[in-house]
C-alpha cells in the first residue's frame, strides 16, 4: 500500500472528508517551511497532497524525494509547483476542482468590514469603550474598481451592483465586449481605475505581467478615503509600498487575505496596523471547497493507481 502525506491540514479535517482507505494516509497540521524537515517528513511517501500554494515544490525538493510518484494540489493551477521538474523526476502532478464562490464571499466580508469599521466598533462595544467611534462608508453610489473580471471578479461585481455601486473593471486584455453585457464599465486604464474607485479589489491570476502590478505609483493614485482589498495573490501588490501607504494614511485602509510570507510572522506590521482588516488566507477555506479538494484528491489517487491519471497538470 502506497503512503500518502497530506500537508498543511491546518484544521485537522483532511482525513474526515474523504475515504483514504486505498492508501496509508497521514496528515500534518503544522506548516513546514524548512526543506530538510519536509524531506524527513515525506521521504518515504509515494504520494503527497498540498493545499494550494501553502508549500512550494521547486526542483530542488523533487530531487530530494526519490520515492515521490504523485503530487496532488488542490485547484487546477499552482504557481508554486515546478511542473517541468516534476516531469523530469517522474512525478505525476494532478489537481482538483475549486469553487470561485468562497473567495468572492470573503471579499465581501472584508469590504463590508472595512466600510462599516466592524472590527473596531465590535471591539469597542465588547470592551465597554466609546459608543459609535466611526462614520461608515456608503456602498450605494460608491465606485467599486475590480482589477480582473474572471470567475471571482464577476461574482464580486454582481454583489456590488446589488448594493447599488458603480462597478468598473480593468485588466490587460479586458474589453468592453466582455464588460458591457455584465453592466460593468471598462476603465480607461489601470491608473484611471485606481484614481476613481472608492474600493479597489484584486482578482487577477499571478504571473509575470501581474507581479507587482499595484505598486507605489498605483497606490499613490488612490483617494485617501479609498480602500484596497486583496484576496487573490499577495505578490500582485507591492507589500512594502502598501505598508508605507497605510502608515502615511494616503489610503483609508486595506482588507487582506494573502501575504508574501504565510503564515504571517508574529511581528509583521500587517498584524498591528490599525487600518488593516486581515484574515489568514481563508478565501477558499469552506466546507464545500474542502470536501471537493479531498474527495477529488482521492479520485486522483485511484486513477493514478489504475494507471490512468486524471486532472493532469504536467505533461
Amino acid at each position: 500500500m502506497m503512503r500518502c502525506l497530506i500537508l498543511d491540514d491546518y484544521q485537522g479535517v483532511a482525513l474526515t472528508m474523504a475515504d483514504w482507505s486505498a492508501v496509508e494516509a497521514r496528515s500534518l497540521r503544522e506548516h513546514i517551511t524548512d526543506h530538510d524537515d519536509l524531506v524527513r517528513a515525506a521521504e518515504d511517501c509515494e504520494i503527497v497532497m498540498i493545499m494550494r500554494e501553502r508549500t512550494p515544490f521547486p526542483a530542488s525538493l523533487f530531487a530530494r524525494l526519490p520515492a515521490l510518484r504523485l503530487l496532488i494540489t488542490s485547484g487546477m493551477r499552482n504557481a508554486a509547483v515546478d511542473l517541468e521538474a516534476a516531469s523530469a523526476h517522474g512525478v505525476t502532478v494532478c489537481g482538483t476542482a475549486s469553487s470561485p464562490t468562497p473567495p468572492a464571499e470573503l471579499t465581501w466580508a472584508l469590504i463590508l468590514g472595512l466600510a462599516r469599521r466592524l472590527v473596531p466598533e465590535a471591539t469597542s462595544l465588547r470592551e465597554n469603550g466609546p459608543w459609535q467611534r466611526s462614520v461608515g462608508l456608503d456602498l450605494h453610489g460608491s465606485t467599486l474598481g475590480l482589477l480582473g473580471l474572471g470567475k471571482i471578479g464577476r461574482q464580486v461585481a454582481r454583489v456590488g451592483q446589488a448594493f447599488g455601486m458603480n462597478v468598473v473593471a480593468w485588466s490587460q486584455n479586458l474589453t468592453a465586449e466582455r464588460t458591457d453585457p455584465l453592466g460593468v464599465r471598462l476603465a480607461a486604464s489601470k491608473d484611471a481605475l485606481m484614481a476613481g474607485s472608492d474600493i479597489v479589489s484584486v482578482h487577477l491570476v499571478l504571473g509575470e505581467r501581474t507581479r507587482g502590478l499595484v505598486g507605489r505609483h498605483e497606490l499613490g493614485l488612490m483617494r485617501p478615503t479609498a480602500y484596497l482589498v486583496n484576496t487573490s495573490r499577495a505578490a500582485i501588490v507591492d507589500q512594502e509600498a502598501l505598508i508605507e501607504a497605510l502608515r502615511a494614511g494616503s489610503i483609508a485602509g486595506a482588507g487582506l487575505d494573502v501575504f508574501d510570507t504565510e503564515p504571517l510572522p508574529g511581528d509583521h506590521p500587517l498584524r498591528t496596523l490599525p487600518d488593516v482588516l486581515a484574515t489568514p488566507h481563508l478565501g477558499y477555506v469552506t466546507t464545500g471547497n474542502y470536501r471537493t479538494y479531498y474527495r477529488e484528491a482521492v479520485e486522483d489517487i485511484h486513477a493514478f493507481l489504475a494507471g490512468e491519471p486524471i486532472r493532469l497538470l504536467n505533461p
